[in-house]
């Protein structure tokens, strides 16, 4: 397990990443005690100031969201703690931060008496979030929606962070970064659908194409 954070702990953007609903996560798992240090850490992981979009603001996003929607799911405690996990750990300049993130999770997992299959699970929707991979069951679905919700945000939100995606990828050579960020871009539109769920294929895959094929242009 991650050593605790030391010093002050940022103040979180609000109650989806408090302490109570990080609590309640591991309540329903069966864990009584929360590891609270844990919480502490991650909320300064997604506080690094070398982060632009992946920070406390993202991860609160998809837990807001989570909560809007309540898409059925198998196992949906699974689903938000892979969900506060799921870019524990990112850094730009490396490609292996969800593989990472999900090890950490697993040795959290381990450490808080969850059992083999859990954990299995926990590490396949962590690693879902690459989305180089069509998700394999309805709780990696309803992850993998939750997290690409931003590609259908209203326009000022989708070039705020298509803007703070630039930020984190500052060290690549914008000829560079244009090339690779229209092939990932690119590869969303190519879909027949980008959302697998029902609610956020209705409320975000229109605005989605729209923000994709504008982004698209503005790279060419």
């Amino acid at each position: 397990m991650s050593p605790s954070a030391e010093g002050n702990v940022p103040v979180s953007p609000g109650g989806f990443v408090e302490f109570a609903a990080w609590q309640n996560v591991w309540d329903q798992l069966g864990v009584a005690e929360a590891p609270r240090a844990l919480h502490a850490e991650l909320i300064r992981r997604y506080s690094e100031p070398h982060r632009a979009y992946h920070t406390l603001r993202h991860l609160t996003e998809c837990l807001e969201l989570r909560q809007r929607f309540r898409t059925p799911c198998s196992r949906p405690a699974e689903v938000e703690l892979a969900l506060w996990f799921h870019d524990a750990i990112y850094e730009p300049t490396r490609h292996d931060n969800e593989e990472r993130s999900a090890k950490w999770l697993d040795e959290v997992a381990h450490d808080c008496g969850l059992g083999d299959e859990t954990r299995r699970r926990l590490r396949d929707l962590v690693m879902v979030t690459r989305h180089d991979a069509a998700p394999m069951s309805l709780d990696q679905a309803v992850l993998v929606d939750t997290d690409l919700a931003i590609l259908g945000a209203p326009p000022g939100r989708f070039d705020e962070y298509d803007h703070q995606i630039r930020q984190e990828y500052q060290h690549v050579p914008a000829f560079l970064y244009r090339r690779k960020r229209r092939q990932v871009l690119q590869g969303f539109l190519d879909r027949d659908r980008i959302y697998a769920t029902a609610p956020c294929f209705e409320a975000f895959e229109r605005q989605a194409r729209v923000n994709l094929l504008r982004a698209i242009d503005l790279l060419t």
